[in-house]
């Protein structure tokens, strides 16, 4: 039995690195943002439900968690954004760049018009 996890350990490790630097399927190709680099948030969100993301392009969010939005994607109805979590304490969670589903968070607190077309780069999709 222990060979068994063993293997299926090593397996799944050899998978996971294989990924890393694969390039993924575009989730749009065009965002909108506040200025040409999405450098400025524009709106902060609070997580209505836990998120556990199926790749490297997501970031994970917990239910009640802020939620820093700097693109909307423009494509297939606006269903992703790209923003960053932090968690309670400062310092605990290094802040990531990632997509999420717009589904699991309510916007709180609009801060800038996000009225700048973006064409998304290879760059937006690779895992690394």
């Amino acid at each position: 039995m222990a060979c068994k996890n063993i293997f299926a350990l090593a397996v799944w490790l050899l998978l996971a690195t294989c990924e890393a630097g694969k390039q993924m399927p575009k989730l749009a190709d065009k965002k909108l943002c506040a200025d040409s680099e999405c450098s400025y948030p524009i709106l902060i969100a609070r997580a209505l439900q836990d998120y556990y993301p199926g790749d490297c392009r997501f970031i994970p969010i917990r239910q009640g968690q802020l939620v820093y939005v700097y693109a909307l994607l423009k494509d297939r109805g606006n269903l992703f954004w790209a923003g960053s979590v932090q968690d309670s304490y400062y310092g605990q969670q290094e802040a990531r760049i990632g997509h999420f589903p717009s589904s699991v968070v309510e916007e709180t607190h609009p801060l800038m018009p996000a009225n700048t077309e973006v064409k998304t780069t290879k760059w937006d999709f690779t895992c690394n």
